[in-house]
């Protein structure tokens, strides 16, 4: 149904994140935003230097981060609206946007926030995803507070806790 492409540029074996993982939390992510147009994402798996490079490139922000969205709609959070031309003609699917990932960066605040790798990067991949469906924090104070409530709500349908005791 949806149509998901991983790019790994991270050299460094142990540091690299699991392809299936990013899938199945962005299927399930989806699903719970009860996305069931087929969708194309596309994912960057990086280091702290290319996604900095991105994100001056895109955004005009000099400096590294921990993952970076680049939705191809403006949706509104909540209000998954598609029109028919929205939807590629030659695939079938609803291009959503690009996610990219600072692998060393999940890692390091993985081990801060004494969670897993796999419950980070599963955190990071939804918070981007529903970045790609019009959420944002911007403000911080109702729309911040409605996408935590969703991402918490997403972390325990992909089997994770709050914190990853």
């Amino acid at each position: 149904m949806h149509k998901i492409y991983i790019t790994n540029k991270v050299a460094d074996k142990p540091a690299r994140l699991d392809p299936f993982l990013i899938r199945r939390t962005i299927k399930k992510a989806l699903a719970a935003q009860d996305v069931s147009v087929p969708c194309e994402v596309s994912v960057l798996v990086c280091g702290g230097a290319e996604i900095r490079a991105v994100n001056a490139e895109f955004r005009g922000v000099d400096a590294s981060t921990d993952v970076l969205s680049f939705p191809v709609f403006d949706f509104a959070s909540g209000d998954f609206d598609v029109d028919d031309g929205e939807i590629d003609l030659d695939s079938g699917l609803l291009p959503l946007g690009d996610i990219v990932l600072n692998a060393p960066q999940l890692a390091k605040q993985a081990a801060e926030f004494g969670q897993s790798r796999e419950r980070e990067t599963a955190y990071l991949v939804i918070h981007s995803v529903l970045h790609l469906l019009g959420y944002d924090h911007l403000d911080e104070a109702e729309q911040k507070r409605e996408m935590r409530a969703r991402e918490k709500e997403i972390l325990k349908i992909c089997g994770y806790s709050e914190t990853d005791d």
